[in-house]
């Protein structure tokens, strides 16, 4: 097939890389991964670096005729919420797109609305609290400490640190006011679970797969230290390495274990309306209680990373997963009027 692969102007991957190279922390490796495999498998695949500018998705989507686009965009014209509205357009353009819908996208990217969606599914999820930009930040007596603090629309654990734990209005009041002056988004505070950090992936628009139980293992964190996916977690491989940090399939979980997260974490994708692939994040806490956390529509898929580790354990190839995400995206329809 002929496929447009949607990606940053600046992460527009090299034509190839040395055997042996490692590109793990290379900003364009999942689009190198990404790109390569499809065209290994036989696909003719086209980069087009995106930034401000829809007219070349356009132009391209006229004159080449692609069958799909493969998105692999987190933002447009460096705003993070503006991401939807891209896949919106080539809704428009009737071009078929690997991912999630746009409604999906709008509901999960919105972590106040989607928690209000999933507690009306009666999805256990924390108690929280929204701090506008020039509101006053008063804590309601039904949040008590300790309080996770974090951006309202932000992914990939930006502005996540240690410090995102408060345990005080004082400092409830300083990390508020750290997310509205250095993200520059509302923050959200939410009851902060103590326990393991879960992740399920699911494929699927209508019929659901939800990939094994996937687990981030802190081995050798500090003393005091939270065990949460801070920006040093997720990115630093430095970081990574000093004290331990890993991740793969969820140890001690028994069988019906898994199964009731699973299960739960299907929920939570139907109950935000997403479609493509998601990967959603839990808290298991201390009592084995599970806590959905949030819902990350078009997750990192480079190989070897959680989502495509966590399909290969099910015995699903990284090409097998990258074909299932095109084969998804093809057979997606918005809904028409009759």
């Amino acid at each position: 097939m002929r496929i447009l692969a949607l990606v940053h102007r600046h992460l527009i991957p090299p034509a190839s890389v040395d055997a042996g190279t490692d590109i793990t922390g290379e900003p364009w490796r999942t689009e190198y991964d990404v790109i390569s495999t499809l065209t290994a498998m036989g696909h003719e695949v086209q980069a087009l670096g995106v930034h401000d500018d829809l007219g070349e998705i356009r132009r391209l989507a006229t004159e080449w005729k692609p069958h799909i686009a493969f998105n692999l965009l987190e933002g447009f014209d460096d705003i993070t919420v503006f991401d939807q509205n891209v896949v919106s357009h080539l809704e428009l353009l009737k071009l078929a797109y690997t991912g999630c819908n746009p409604r999906g996208m709008l509901l999960a990217r919105d972590k106040s609305l989607s928690k209000k969606l999933l507690a009306y599914h009666r999805i256990p999820m924390p108690e929280f609290e929204v701090f506008r930009i020039g509101r006053p930040i008063r804590r309601a007596k039904r949040l008590s400490f300790p309080l996770m603090v974090k951006s309202l629309t932000q992914e990939a654990s930006i502005g996540i640190s240690q410090a995102s734990v408060v345990d005080s209005d004082e400092k409830l009041k300083e990390r508020v006011t750290f997310i509205h002056e250095s993200i520059r988004t509302a923050a959200i505070v939410e009851q902060y679970i103590e326990g393991r950090e879960l992740y399920v992936g699911v494929l699927g628009n209508q019929l659901l797969q939800a990939l094994p139980v996937w687990e981030l293992f802190f081995t050798n964190m500090p003393d005091g230290a939270k065990r949460i996916a801070t920006d040093r977690v997720k990115w630093s491989v430095k970081y990574q390495k000093k004290y331990g940090i890993d991740s793969g399939p969820a140890r001690e979980l028994a069988d019906p274990k898994s199964e009731q997260l699973q299960h739960l974490c299907k929920r939570a994708y139907r109950a935000l309306e997403l479609s493509g692939y998601a990967r959603i994040d839990l808290r298991l806490d201390e009592a084995g209680n599970p806590w959905v956390i949030e819902a990350n529509p078009n997750p990192q898929i480079a190989r070897g990373e959680d989502f495509a580790a966590s399909a290969e354990k099910a015995g699903i190839s990284y090409e097998t997963v990258l074909q299932r995400i095109i084969n998804l995206g093809l057979r997606w329809q918005p809904e028409s009027v009759a």
